[in-house]
Formats: structure tokens, C-alpha cells, sequence
């Protein structure tokens, strides 16, 4: 199935790990996780700041729906996405930091723009 990465992980684990991934990069705005995991994230976080951009009511129940914590979707809606207003999707960056010391996996770090 193209479009998603299974991540070697069950859907619901998978799932669950994405919404606390992208919960976290929007509460902190970087990350440090592997260059496949960077991805997936970076593409539900482009997703959820242009609900943010929208600010409807929908897109507020469908934010909070994904957003595992209610302060940081509050901060979505107030802070993040009023500050994109101006730019047309390209929210998130990924910077590649070399392989995992342990399993030489290709690590990154995933940051808001």
C-alpha cells in the first residue's frame, strides 16, 4: 500500500506512536527519531497545521481527535498556525544527523520551520 510506512509495528501501535510523535513535535518543535519515523510524522504535522490554518469548528474537533493533549492543540490554534499564515505548506524540516551509534540506523532531527 503506498502513501504510508508500516514502521514495523502493528497499526494501533503504529497509530498511537504517530499521535504522540506529532503532539510532542508540535508541544517541543524538534525531535530527534529515525529519517522513515521523521517522515510519517512530518506529513501528519503538515496535516494538522493546515486544520490549524482553517480554524473552523470541524477543524478543531478533528485536530483534537488526532492531538493527544488539549493544551498543545490550544497552542496549534493560537500560536503555531497564525504563524504560518503566509506559507503554503513546508512547516516542518528534516536535518539527517548520521547513523544510530547501536544499529547504524539513519537518524534525523524533524523541526518546525
Amino acid at each position: 500500500m503506498p502513501g504510508t510506512r508500516k514502521l514495523g509495528r502493528a497499526t494501533d501501535h503504529r497509530k498511537a506512536m504517530l499521535r504522540a510523535m506529532v503532539t510532542y513535535l508540535l508541544e517541543n518543535g524538534k525531535i530527534e527519531t529515525t529519517v522513515t519515523r521523521a517522515k510519517e510524522v512530518s506529513a501528519m504535522t503538515e496535516k494538522m497545521i493546515t486544520l490549524g490554518k482553517a480554524g473552523d469548528l470541524h477543524s478543531k474537533r478533528q485536530a483534537l481527535s488526532y492531538i493527544t493533549k488539549e493544551s498543545v492543540a490550544k497552542k496549534l490554534f493560537d500560536d503555531i498556525a497564525p504563524s504560518y499564515s503566509g506559507r503554503n505548506g513546508g512547516y516542518t524540516k528534516i536535518i539527517k544527523i548520521g547513523p544510530r551509534r547501536g544499529d547504524a540506523a539513519e537518524m534525523a532531527i524533524i523541526q518546525l520551520v
